[in-house]
């Protein structure tokens, strides 16, 4: 099975821009547990456009699925995170005036994970880093103390898009199948996420040793008009469903 997790900073977005308290990114969490989802999924961004501190926190005592907490590597967002002490951390490259995350870690950053890395996972909590296809990244992810690794999907979510065929498509998701099956012989944890979408996310299934899709922007569009709880199950259907498999 693909566990399916939820990334409800959108919710707090719209919240934001009103500088109300609703909607609320925890009661989203609640209702997207309802759906199905196996973890929540959070990103505390330093400028916190989205997610804020007390929301982690409340989120974390609210919950009964893991809660996967997603930062950039400084000193601030790593004591955040043994604060929280999470089920999983995802360490993501992060710039201030992107609208999203953009890209996997680059080689250089590797370099300065493993000491926060190795803090991390003393307080018992899942490391996952958050990089590209190629497998430099998935060696240097070993050598810097990864559980688990997150591939960036933005690169084959347009290229997809663009795919006239199903001949087409199958050759665009070949670089994610290569990255799992390296990534799984290594002994890491193979997850997936950003731009995944009701027309892709189904491809995942033919994605050997896939272990879980982190989804945010989609499921919460497509709430909008069906209800969380809804497209959250629709999404677990399109990741498990043998029916849906292309």
């Amino acid at each position: 099975m693909i566990r399916l997790g939820i990334n409800v900073d959108h919710v707090a977005t719209l919240r934001n821009v009103r500088d109300e308290h609703y909607p609320d990114p925890v009661a989203a969490a609640q209702l997207a547990m309802l759906g199905g989802a196996d973890n929540i999924t959070v990103h505390l961004r330093e400028d916190r456009r989205h997610i804020k501190d007390a929301d982690l926190f409340r989120m974390k005592e609210s919950i009964s699925i893991p809660l996967n907490f997603e930062l950039a590597h400084t000193p601030e967002m790593i004591d955040v995170a043994l604060k929280l002490k999470a089920h999983a951390v995802t360490l993501v490259p992060e710039r201030r005036a992107e609208r999203t995350t953009e890209r996997g870690l680059h080689a250089a950053e590797f370099k300065r994970l493993r000491g926060s890395i190795t803090r991390l996972k003393k307080a018992k909590m899942l490391v996952s880093l958050f990089i590209d296809t190629g497998t430099k990244s998935i060696e240097q992810s070993i050598e810097a103390g990864a559980d688990a690794v997150e591939f960036h999907t933005g690169p084959f979510c347009h290229q997809f898009a663009s795919a006239i065929s199903t001949v087409e498509r199958h050759a665009v998701l070949k670089p994610l199948i290569t990255a799992a099956e390296k990534s799984h012989k290594l002994g890491l944890q193979v997850h997936f996420g950003h731009g995944l979408n009701y027309n892709n996310a189904n491809w995942l299934q033919l994605i050997p040793h896939c272990e879980e899709a982190n989804i945010g922007h989609a499921v919460i569009a497509r709430a909008v008009f069906v209800g969380l709880q809804t497209a959250v199950a629709e999404m677990k259907q399109l990741l498990n469903n043998p029916s849906f498999k292309p």
